[in-house]
């Protein structure tokens, strides 16, 4: 039994695999709607779980749509709909899903709900996002490099602003596919450092650059995500944007990287804010091919976790 609940936890082996299968699934997918024949539905008497506790946009749509198209169905489960770890336990709500499901995913805070999760069910559990990591997003974003630039291993990625979950799962990522990594943020918001020693220790240069366009200098991929969270206070949106203002992505501080380099948010974005609309709307963006290649990048991890 397989469980995705981070990218250093995965073998490069298997995170190669997946990456692979997914590009073949996204092109076979397309000669699909050109009249090639794609019948396969590896998903097919499957159902799947979708747990969240946090809101989503696009790990819902995508975890659904791609559970549909592999011949699967999937049963969307809110926070409030399970009372997961008030009404039962974490351990007890895994044992009785385990019993009616093939897969489950969960959306959820704590990466402690998550690891309970999995220790105690009986199927394949996936990290649809924690407070801690995103390994899910990140799998995407190399799926989208590497169709746009080729193998990401030996380049220099940049990541600006909050050393959040998605900047963790990112340094994981670092590690597993041989590519290096520099942060440049504040003090205050910097990574984890075990995260940062782990990736060190698989080979990968990872730093830290305070001077933003210092650190995106020869970057093949300059990369950032919103400087706040849905449920932060007012008081602290106000703090996060005073530290973090000089490390907004805008054309001048694109400019210092390479001229064929890449700018990736994982979204939803605040426009004006950690990115300016020149970016995200230019020619070195590609957000949205980022945000499809989540439904190619999670239908390849869903079948890699059933062995399909």
């Amino acid at each position: 039994m397989n469980h995705f609940l981070d990218i250093h936890k995965t073998t490069p082996s298997d995170l190669r695999a997946m990456i692979d299968q997914a590009a073949a699934m996204k092109q076979a997918r397309a000669g699909r709607s050109k009249g090639a024949a794609d019948d396969a539905q590896p998903l097919a008497g499957h159902m799947v779980a979708l747990i969240f506790e946090k809101p989503s946009t696009r790990t819902r749509v995508s975890f659904d749509v791609g559970v549909r198209q592999m011949g699967g169905q999937s049963m969307v489960l809110s926070g409030s709909e399970m009372q997961l770890g008030h009404g039962e336990t974490i351990a007890d709500t895994a044992r009785v899903l385990s019993r009616y499901v093939d897969l489950i995913m969960i959306r959820t805070f704590e990466e402690d709900v998550l690891l309970e999760l999995a220790e105690n069910a009986a199927v394949p559990v996936i990290n649809g996002l924690t407070n801690r990591t995103h390994p899910c997003q990140i799998m995407a974003d190399i799926l989208t490099y590497e169709e746009h630039r080729g193998p990401i291993a030996g380049k220099k990625v940049v990541w600006s602003g909050d050393g959040n979950n998605v900047c963790a799962s990112m340094i994981h990522a670092a590690g597993q596919f041989g590519f290096d990594l520099t942060f440049t943020g504040p003090e205050t918001l910097d990574p984890e450092r075990v995260f940062i020693e782990e990736a060190q220790a698989k080979g990968s240069k990872i730093e830290i650059v305070r001077d933003p366009a210092r650190a995106v200098e020869g970057a093949d991929l300059v990369v950032t995500d919103t400087w706040v969270s849905m449920h932060d206070s007012q008081t602290t949106k106000e703090r996060r944007h005073n530290q973090l203002r000089p490390y907004q992505i805008n054309a001048a501080l694109m400019a210092q990287a390479k001229e064929d380099a890449l700018f990736m948010h994982c979204l939803p974005a605040h426009r004006g804010e950690e990115v300016t609309n020149e970016v995200m709307d230019g020619p070195q963006s590609v957000i949205f091919d980022e945000a499809e290649n989540r439904l190619h990048a999670q239908k390849a991890v869903m079948r890699w976790c059933l062995g399909l």
